[in-house]
């Protein structure tokens, strides 16, 4: 990051500022919409939701004169707007890609299908795409980024949420030549596989979240999705499936995420996990180096006696550094993190309740299941859900509380955007895993 806040100063100086917009107007859709005020260079030009009256409120919110809002039915409405110096409200999300001087796209949604949608929008009309959806890379990463180098244009996860903060270890880690044995986050909620949105109701609106949002945090689907997306970007893998989760502090976290013959819990290296207790809001990395002299600057840098080290970043400042990575974009034409070309982790769907024939499930943070995450080749060959996908689907068979949710329980939701960018990715990993094992043999 270092030179960018001269150079965006340089842009805003040149009159040429980078416009990007966004669609989602919730907690984070807000965030982002006060704090890129603050900065220079960088211009959130409009604004879409649902709830139209969302995207008026954080315009307020952000300081945003409301005789400089236009609300835009039409992407020549829009448009105009733009070229006027005023800011664009809209409902429908669709109109946000076709803004012709918004060189990138926000997406502050959460939901599989919504991302899927605006992705294939996005590249269509030549925008780059930020995707602070999570829910929606876990499930078709791989594809969207695909689709989005053949538009020829970025498709990047953002800035500021806990997987590219541990990008930023994981990079400077590699780039040292050290030996990655663990990747993980701090869980911020006591874990609750059994949380339901009736019974968070009241917490959700003192924080000001939807009761399904703050639901998919304490289950534990929220850390899964995050560590599932780390694994996918850079082909660490759990350790077990749904991972350890100890609990845990940051000094015991190099004591703690270390091979069981030296008194860890691992079974080998290279994983992504998460810890419970006095961790969170940070992020970490457990490292290693087998060069006795590395040791011993380690030693005399206070890292402690090894074999293992841990880096830690102990803050995150979630949607208030998601236009960092609008800048890079903008700025270098970088993304802040990818998915590889295929998956090394999935984000499974597990029964929160005992499941009969005729259930549907609800959406991540809902009453009928959780989010695990598994090897991705493993989750394959038991035939699993992945969790953006559950949503919609009616059971078929009786599914045990605490069971993996497999396609076979369910008749899947095939007529969506996401199941139909997933069975591509799906095939296109299966026939480069099947080339990777041909020049193996």
């Amino acid at each position: 990051m270092i030179g960018i806040h001269e150079d965006l100063a340089a842009r805003e100086a040149a009159g040429r500022p980078i416009r990007f917009a966004i669609v989602g107007a919730g907690q984070m859709g807000v965030d982002m919409m006060a704090q890129v005020r603050q900065m220079r260079g960088l211009e959130a030009v409009a604004v879409a939701d649902i709830d139209l009256g969302r995207v008026l409120e954080g315009y307020a919110i952000a300081g945003v004169p409301k005789d400089q809002v236009v609300v835009a039915r039409t992407a020549g409405e829009a448009n105009d707007a733009v070229r006027a110096g005023k800011f664009v409200a809209a409902e429908d999300g669709g109109l946000i890609p076709q803004i012709e001087d918004a060189e990138s796209v926000v997406d502050a949604t959460g939901h599989p299908e919504a991302g899927a949608r605006i992705a294939l929008d996005c590249f269509a009309h030549g925008k780059h795409l930020v995707m602070m959806n999570v829910e929606a890379d876990v499930t078709i990463g791989a594809a969207l980024r695909r689709r989005a180098e053949r538009a020829g244009v970025i498709y990047s996860m953002a800035a500021g949420d806990e997987p590219a903060a541990l990008m930023e270890l994981y990079s400077f880690a590699r780039a040292l030549g050290l030996e990655i044995v663990a990747a993980g986050k701090g869980k911020n909620n006591p874990l609750n596989r059994d949380a339901v949105p009736e019974a968070y109701e009241a917490e959700a609106r003192r924080r000001g979240l939807n009761p399904m949002m703050l639901v998919e945090f304490v289950d534990g689907s929220k850390t899964m999705i995050e560590m599932a997306c780390v694994a996918n970007s850079t082909g660490l893998t759990p350790d077990v499936p749904n991972m350890h989760g100890p609990s845990t502090s940051v000094p015991q976290l190099k004591d703690v995420f270390k091979l069981k013959q030296d008194g860890g819990i691992l079974s080998r290296k290279g994983v992504v996990d998460y810890a419970v207790g006095q961790v969170a809001p940070g992020v970490f990395l457990v490292v290693t180096t087998d060069v006795p002299r590395l040791r011993q600057c380690l030693v005399l840098r206070d890292m402690g006696p090894g074999p293992t080290y841990t880096l830690f970043r102990p803050f995150h400042l979630c949607s208030m550094e998601v236009p960092l990575t609008v800048a890079m974009i903008g700025l270098y034409r970088r993304p802040t993190m990818q998915p590889l070309d295929h998956p090394s982790a999935e984000v499974t769907a597990i029964a929160k309740r005992d499941l009969a024939p005729g259930d549907v499930l609800e959406g991540i943070g809902g009453r009928t299941h959780h989010a695990g995450c598994m090897i991705y080749d493993e989750a394959r060959r038991a035939g699993a859900l992945p969790i953006g996908l559950a949503k919609g689907c009616k059971v078929k068979v009786p599914v045990a509380k605490g069971g993996l949710i497999t396609y076979a329980a369910v008749e899947p939701v095939r007529d969506t955007t996401v199941f139909s960018l997933r069975m591509e990715q799906d095939q296109f990993s299966a026939a480069a895993q099947a080339a990777a094992q041909g020049e193996t043999r």
